[in-house]
């Protein structure tokens, strides 16, 4: 087979998982998730888009702004605002302009497979970059996140597109004066949309960064702190917003929901009396590895079975090894959070996905004996023995038959289970639609929840404007119930019991009519 026909192959088949990872994406998104938030931050990024969709940072608070609750969506000085920066909510309202917001991160989805790709690729040879994209689209972790509203996929895709463009950066071939600047605007980019995830990401980067200054030609130093101005000063803009947002760039608006959501240990981070500590760190982060175990590959604990080959696979190549310990990064910067997060897999680490995937792709190469070197050709050259073949063949036969079985038992299952994630779901919003109901817009609906859920499965219908046919109390008591009720006098009052779905308690307007 000729090199050139070699090569339109592996094209085609990483466009086929892009492709994939596409309408996978779409799919979990409308047949699991509903296409519709159900995580309190998933709320939040719904909310934040509508706004950035229109250009603003915030809107003013509501009146009895405590009854107006959106989980993560803070109210200071008069104005509201989401607490998360704002990278994916731009990104997810360009999205919902169009009309159809799970259209961000599918497409993002399939960037991240394109990029896992060449990843593999340029390190490596384009089989391994394509086993790595392949393993990625048969991932629960991957599709747990892709499908949802989350910004993980956002920053999957910076993280894997900012380690491609550092490759050519720090490599030693002519390259466009153009490319570090794009691959500082990446990294940038990245920060304005998860700040710490950001800096774990770009510290092996950093690291290597590092040697080139001490023992790289004048032209690498050179394009190495291009890369780092650039994305320290798109960086810097993220504490612009905070000073849009605040009225001071050093507060970060997650504090103004929880004091204690602040990076670092000690007093003051985190739940407990004395802060985050070691002992905290090191548990969260065994129960997160503990949800990768299974939710990586579906294997179960074997998950990370062909990991440790790949790490010996990858030692003889120091170029990879800040695009694998992307991963290690993550885990080791994450302990400093007092929270950790295992429900859509330990998402906190899914920015180094590509990692993993490299990894284990490269650990099956390694345990198979196939070369892992361009100029070797996978099959032509390369005539094992019949020792060799068994070798590849018992490699290549365990290897599908993980996959096989995480296709057919563990995927389905996995995420079966986040369907009515906290009992959310658009069988809530049903009544609403009902053409009685509707005709009693526009109208306040004063909710009387059992927990949050009850009341947040509805915020979908609402706009930040509080301009919606229907906007939604939480209500607090009569006397807060009847201020709102004064400051919305041409909308109809109505008293909802969640429990009762299809039942509308329709009181007299404070208007009179």
């Amino acid at each position: 087979m000729s090199r050139s026909i070699r090569t339109r192959i592996n094209l085609a088949l990483a466009l086929i998982f892009s492709l994939a990872a596409f309408a996978g994406s779409l799919r979990v998104s409308a047949h699991i998730y509903e296409g519709i938030p159900h995580l309190e931050d998933e709320i939040a990024y719904w909310w934040q888009a509508q706004v950035a969709a229109r250009g603003q940072l915030t809107v003013p608070s509501p009146p009895e702004h405590k009854s107006f609750l959106v989980p993560f969506v803070v109210d200071y000085h008069g104005r509201r605002f989401a607490k998360y920066p704002l990278g994916w909510p731009v990104v997810l309202g360009l999205a919902m302009l169009a009309g159809k917001p799970a259209l961000a991160n599918a497409l993002l989805a399939a960037l991240a497979v394109w990029l896992t790709f060449r990843l593999g690729e340029r390190l490596w040879r384009a089989e391994v970059g394509l086993l790595a994209a392949g393993l990625t689209v048969t991932s629960p972790f991957f599709w747990l996140n892709s499908g949802s509203l989350l910004s993980h996929p956002l920053g999957l895709a910076l993280s894997a597109a900012f380690a491609l463009l550092w490759l050519d950066t720090a490599g030693g071939k002519p390259i466009p004066r153009a490319l570090p600047i794009l691959a500082g605007a990446t990294l940038g980019a990245l920060a304005l949309t998860r700040p710490w995830t950001a800096v774990a990401v770009a510290f092996p980067f950093a690291l290597h960064g590092l040697w080139i200054l001490w023992r790289g030609a004048p032209i690498h130093r050179k394009r190495a702190l291009t890369v780092a101005v650039t994305a320290a000063a798109i960086g810097s803009l993220h504490f612009v917003w905070q000073w849009a947002v605040t009225g001071n760039p050093l507060m970060n608006p997650y504090t103004l929901w929880w004091p204690y959501d602040k990076i670092g240990f000690g007093k003051g981070h985190g739940v407990t009396p004395q802060g985050h500590n070691w002992h905290l760190a090191v548990l969260n982060t065994k129960i997160s590895l503990r949800a990768g175990y299974s939710d990586l590959f579906g294997w179960g604990r074997y998950s990370w079975i062909f990991i440790p080959f790949g790490l010996i696979a990858a030692a003889r190549k120091p170029r990879s090894w800040p695009v694998l310990g992307v991963v290690f990064s993550l885990i080791a910067f994450y302990m400093a959070y007092w929270v950790g997060a295992w429900l859509y897999g330990p998402r906190y680490y899914y920015e180094g996905l590509y990692s993993l995937t490299l990894l284990t792709a490269l650990g099956v190469f390694w345990l198979a004996g196939a070369p892992l070197e361009v100029g070797v050709k996978l099959w032509e050259n390369w005539v094992p023995s019949r020792l060799r073949f068994w070798r590849a063949a018992v490699v290549a036969g365990l290897l599908a038959l993980l996959v096989v079985a995480n296709l057919r038992w563990y995927l389905p299952t996995r995420l079966n289970s986040m369907r009515g994630l906290y009992g959310i779901s658009r069988e809530q919003i049903k009544p609403f639609t009902m053409p009685e109901v509707q005709a009693l817009a526009p109208a306040v609906v004063f909710v009387h929840p059992k927990r949050w859920t009850e009341y947040g499965g509805l915020l979908v219908l609402e706009d930040p404007w509080l301009t919606t046919p229907f906007i939604f109390v939480w209500s607090r008591g009569p006397r807060s119930d009847a201020h709102i009720r004064a400051a919305f006098p041409n909308r109809t009052p109505i008293v909802y019991f969640p429990e009762h779905p299809y039942e509308f308690i329709v009181l007299k307007p404070s208007n009179g009519r």
